[in-house]
């Protein structure tokens, strides 16, 4: 017998307090959530990124338990919300983020004692081993192995939950910052080792009825109750209206079809065919495409970039980039045209970010693309959209020009003046044939100084993420929209829906 499924032994009693949890009449489990303010470093060190590829080099037994299909990686440091449960018996009490982006619970281990930072947390001790594992996040992985215990979470207890203890952190900073671990809310597909998450067996073991949870995300830093989760339905005083439901679109992840996203009333451009967007608890930002997070850094007056590679091309070929899409060239085959990207046939990449973009030949083997070719389709992009505003030659490449100028933070957030927010445009999602707006209060955040001679730091909640096709074009829509929008995430019907917070 595989030794993870082995009993798991009594546990040492490390303390005792009680969680933050309500049930009510209607049968309804309630998570409150905590809420914490971020500070300077944390905005500007959070990010989200696509994973380049897959570690090929595990040794057998870590290669069933750890490959993983990752599409993006996320360094929790912009996390806010987090919750309390339980593990072992008598129960172990951990803080946790509730990460719908994640499907893996883990938490420290007793058998951290070489990371500094585990000794700043709760760590879980019990006299047992399992199956090495390692979990990807953000620059490198995290390691441990694979134990099974019983977990609390509110007054659930989910018998026989497979975590990982966490023994090393290797390049990841998580375990420094005020919570313990994650809880995964997404599917069992992505699941590192295929462990059932804990809501599965929630399900499973007939813990709650329905098969739906959702998230309500409280704004208001002062509030004595920064959120609440509920499984098995939802509490009808956290929104208004009635709900939109979105059909899941990607096996594995809480993933949903976007349309158009709006600059006031203007097209962005890029999504209006449909692109990905997969809603996670676990980041508080809006990941998406570098050729609209440039034209929404533009419009409400972020710091960004310059990219003088991007400004020689609107220079040498913004004229033959107009002239090819007034008389109706297709603009997905431009940018080959005139010699700025391989003509491979199958997917265009679009990275700002990274030195060298990797692309794949029709054969399946790795090529080599310029970043020449990234920065000609979103030059290609933004002239489209000028030119669907019936805007002169002459200003939309000066209008592009500019954008060359506003691109994306690789390293950090996009900051902002904090007087210009009244002035700045709604942002808008379309879903379906609903519009989801969220107005320039929901999406600037603003760090406060501990210096009282020093103003507040006010910070775009947009970000860069360009994933390769089949997986993108893809947004990453976090907490920022979760906050403006009450979130139902229901399992039985695979869908999502959303309604207006209150």
């Amino acid at each position: 017998m595989n030794l993870k499924y082995l009993p798991v032994v009594i546990c040492l009693w490390i303390w005792s307090q009680s969680l933050a949890f309500s049930i009510s009449d209607d049968g309804l489990m309630r998570i409150t959530l905590k809420k914490r303010n971020l500070d300077f470093h944390s905005v500007n060190s959070a990010r989200i990124k696509r994973a380049i590829h897959e570690r090929d080099d595990l040794k057998s037994v870590e290669k069933n338990c750890c490959k993983n299909d990752v599409v993006y990686l996320k360094n929790y440091f912009d996390v806010q919300y987090f919750g309390e449960i339980g593990i072992g018996s008598p129960p172990q009490y951990f803080n946790v983020v509730f990460d719908t982006g994640s499907s893996n619970l883990w938490v420290p281990s007793s058998r951290c004692i070489f990371s500094i930072a585990c000794y700043l947390h709760s760590k879980y001790s019990c006299f047992y081993s399992g199956v090495p594992c390692e979990i990807p996040y953000d620059d490198g992985y995290i390691y441990g192995f694979f134990s099974q215990d019983n977990v609390k979470v509110g007054d659930i207890i989910v018998k026989d939950q497979e975590f990982s203890e966490i023994t090393r952190e290797g390049n990841f900073a998580l375990l420094a910052l005020p919570f313990d671990g994650i809880l995964g809310l997404g599917f069992q597909d992505i699941s590192v080792g295929k462990v059932t998450p804990v809501w599965y067996n929630m399900i499973e073991q007939g813990q709650i009825l329905d098969k739906v949870f959702s998230i309500w995300l409280n704004k208001d830093p002062m509030a004595e109750k920064g959120g609440e989760i509920v499984f098995g339905g939802m509490d009808k005083s956290h929104f208004k209206g009635d709900h939109s439901y979105f059909p899941i679109s990607q096996d594995g992840y809480w993933q949903i079809e976007v349309g158009d996203i709006l600059l006031g009333n203007n097209t962005t451009g890029l999504c209006e065919g449909g692109c990905a967007a997969i809603v996670d608890s676990g980041t508080s930002l809006i990941a998406g495409p570098t050729g609209v997070v440039t034209q929404i850094n533009h419009a409400i007056g972020t710091e960004g970039y310059v990219s003088f590679e991007c400004k020689d091309i609107v220079h040498n070929y913004g004229n033959l980039i107009w002239e090819n899409l007034i008389s109706g060239l297709n603009p997905e085959i431009l940018c080959v045209d005139i010699g700025l990207c391989s003509n491979n046939g199958i997917q265009r990449m679009n990275d700002v970010i990274e030195t060298v973009v990797y692309n794949e030949s029709r054969d399946g083997a790795a090529t080599l693309e310029s970043p020449f070719c990234s920065f000609c389709n979103n030059i290609v992009l933004w002239v489209q959209v000028q030119i669907k505003q019936s805007n002169v030659k002459e200003k939309v490449l000066k209008h592009v020009d500019e954008l060359c100028e506003r691109l994306p933070n690789p390293v950090g957030e996009s900051f902002i003046n904090c007087s210009s927010i009244s002035s700045m445009p709604h942002i808008t999602f379309t879903i379906g044939n609903k519009l989801f707006s969220l107005s320039p209060e929901q999406y600037v955040g603003r760090v406060e100084s501990d210096d009282e001679d020093r103003s507040p730091v006010c910070y775009s909640s947009f970000v860069a993420l360009d994933a390769p096709s089949p997986q993108g074009p893809l947004w990453v829509v976090g907490d920022i929209f979760l906050q403006a929008y009450h979130t139902v995430f229901d399992y039985a019907n695979l869908r999502i829906g959303f309604a207006e917070s209150t």
